[in-house]
């Protein structure tokens, strides 16, 4: 999962996108993961706001995990987890990252495209919950 994600690096942002070396947000990147080491990915994704305060009753995006990925403690992700945030207080968790072996995370962001970066305090607070990809396709 990490190397596949590394593999994304410098990719452009680019909202609801997902080819790596063109465009994508951070679900895209999510994506795009999953195709390269799990295989096609389980159910189409419909359009997403973008609004990062959006608020509501339904986890979106960990339910759809919850169908297809192995949920972890939040509190001590291991290595290759791919980490769900709430980006403010009372909101729905709407961005992700992977985390890496080397306790960072990689994550698509506005104006910075996929990056990799610390896994500060700061992100471990916003952290809501934590998946595993399943086993890897064999080749």
């Amino acid at each position: 999962m990490i190397a596949a994600a590394r593999s994304w690096l410098g990719t452009p942002y680019h909202d609801q996108q997902s080819v790596r070396g063109v465009g994508c947000d951070c679900l895209g990147l999510a994506r795009g993961v999953w195709r390269e080491v799990v295989g096609p990915e389980p159910f189409p994704i419909p359009p997403y706001s973008r609004d990062w305060g959006e608020a509501g009753p339904c986890e979106v995006l960990a339910e759809g995990a919850r169908g297809c990925m192995i949920e972890v403690a939040a509190d001590d992700p291991p290595p290759g987890a791919l980490l769900m945030f709430r980006m403010r207080e009372r909101a729905i968790a709407k961005h992700v990252g992977i985390l890496t072996d080397t306790g960072t995370l990689i994550h698509a962001r506005e104006r910075l495209g996929v990056i990799e970066e610390p896994f500060t305090r700061a992100w471990r607070r916003r952290l809501a919950f934590a998946f595993l990809y399943p086993q890897p396709r064999r080749r």
